[in-house]
């Protein structure tokens, strides 16, 4: 279920830099919000902190209604996907996509592959992840390629992999860290259209951070010039 996500005047220095300044910002439900701007202009960290993968010096982060600075990131609901998909190389696509659901529903010692099988609730919590997992796997066309492993595949393929794995956990923001720079252009067009399908599709909310000015008007309602760690301008792109 999507939600509300907003960040309200949110400080962040690292040494003497200041990374983040006064950084203030609403994403609706439903809605696709493009973060725009140079390297290091703080757009990435702003994705951390919002993950909880980072912790701001002030200012708090919101989602729906709950304040969730002081929650660790597993606990925040919120997918993210990085520019260089983060999968893991000894796992099948399958067990990739799975991953974040067994580690929320099954505990550690459940998880092991000599227990798995008998281990007391284990039988009906696979059932669902198989059925959750094979639900996204046909709605990225991934349904073939669930017995290859990450490098068995193309550049395009690994990151619906690495979308199918944020999308699994039906998180309430999609948090988007230039997931298409590392493929060639025309790759990079083909996974833009599917990216646009598919939060038409959802209707969830994304934050998606770029310095392509192409990938943000084509794809968001809203566009948020960042440089030097602040918001300088923030409009839909038809304004």
């Amino acid at each position: 279920m999507t939600h509300l996500v907003q960040i309200n005047h949110i400080h962040k220095t690292f040494g003497n830099t200041a990374v983040l300044q006064d950084v203030s910002l609403t994403v609706q439900p439903g809605e696709f919000v493009s973060l725009l701007g140079p390297s290091g202009c703080g757009k990435s960290t702003l994705l951390r902190i919002i993950a909880g993968l980072e912790h701001q010096d002030s200012g708090d982060v919101y989602i729906g209604d709950r304040r969730v600075d002081g929650l660790a990131a597993r606990d925040r609901n919120v997918a993210m996907v990085f520019q260089n998909y983060a999968l893991y190389p000894h796992m099948s696509v399958r067990d990739n996509i799975a991953m974040p659901l067994m580690m929320d529903r099954m505990g550690l010692w459940a998880r092991q592959p000599m227990v798995m099988g008998w281990w007391p609730g284990n039988r009906s919590a696979l059932q669902e992840i198989d059925q959750l997992v094979r639900g996204v796997s046909d709605s990225l066309q991934l349904s073939t390629l669930l017995h290859r492993k990450p490098g068995q595949l193309s550049g395009g393929q690994r990151q619906r992999v690495a979308l199918a794995r944020a999308m699994v956990r039906d998180p309430s923001i999609f948090l988007m860290d230039e997931p298409l720079s590392n493929l060639d252009a025309k790759l990079r067009v083909e996974v833009r259209n599917e990216l646009a399908d598919l939060h038409q599709r959802l209707g969830a909310s994304f934050l998606y951070v770029t310095h392509d000015q192409n990938e943000a008007l084509s794809l968001s309602n809203r566009v948020a010039v960042m440089d030097k760690g602040r918001i300088l301008q923030m409009d839909s792109p038809q304004r």
